[in-house]
């Protein structure tokens, strides 16, 4: 297996991880095995309480980055190779990745409304949500802050890392890169993010998982830069935020 120097796997399961299929299904399945016993464990000590449940699934999250990284390392690869670069940029490049952000913030956004559509005209228009459970946000703008802090690092990034960058290469990589292995990679990994809003119900499902079909296209059409689509995740989850918060007022 010819590999550049700086990518030589470090064991020999780093080498499975980059040639063995089952290998490859395996790490995908552990990954979400590692959440979903996390979830069931702690999730019923948080109970209703939002902030509660928010720690827990930032808990997850924060896990399942971790082993993300060990498999790159393993493999003898880095978070470049997902896009993810931590190397400063003129004003003229980061002017350019704001506006392309706030593009696929708008492309993301469009995806929700159209699954909102889709759902409404199987389902009919649901009922106004419930926001009681965001009353702590109540005349508490520095609680606000807060949450938004803790929701830019658990979901605006975390959630680009594990559902667009993690999930499209590495089920790409299972269809040895061609190109329907990818547009494959990008359509799994919007159902698995829909999926994974199951507590939003199937409104919400169908809602984020369109908005992943988005920022799964827009991840392959820009080259995989992935910091492009934590702003947009990032912009979308400000504006619900502050929703809830102006809601809970």
């Amino acid at each position: 297996m010819n590999t550049p120097d700086n990518q030589v796997p470090r064991s020999e399961l780093g080498k499975l991880l980059r040639t063995n299929p089952f290998v490859q299904l395996t790490e995908i399945l552990l990954l979400f095995a590692i959440a979903f016993a996390i979830l069931n464990t702690m999730g019923p000590l948080a109970g209703d309480d939002p902030l509660s449940v928010a720690l827990v699934v930032g808990m997850a999250n924060v896990l399942m980055i971790l082993y993300i990284w060990a498999g790159l390392k393993l493999r003898g690869e880095s978070w470049k190779d997902f896009g993810l670069t931590f190397k400063p940029v003129s004003w003229k490049q980061g002017l350019k990745i704001i506006m392309l952000s706030l593009l696929v913030a708008l492309l993301g956004a469009a995806g929700f409304l159209l699954g909102s559509v889709i759902m409404a005209n199987i389902t009919g228009i649901p009922e106004a949500a419930n926001f009681t459970g965001y009353n702590y946000l109540k005349d508490n703008f520095p609680m606000l802050l807060v949450t938004l802090a803790g929701v830019y690092l658990s979901s605006s990034f975390g959630e680009e890392v594990i559902y667009r960058a993690f999930l499209i290469n590495r089920i790409s990589e299972i269809g040895k890169k061609s190109k329907s292995a990818t547009i494959i990679a990008v359509i799994l990994s919007a159902v698995i993010f829909g999926l994974i809003h199951y507590q939003w119900g199937p409104m919400g499902m169908v809602q984020t998982g369109f908005m992943g079909l988005a920022m799964g296209i827009c991840y392959i059409w820009l080259k995989k830069r992935l910091w492009i689509l934590v702003l947009a995740h990032a912009y979308l989850d400000t504006i619900l935020l502050v929703q809830l918060y102006l809601a809970s007022n």
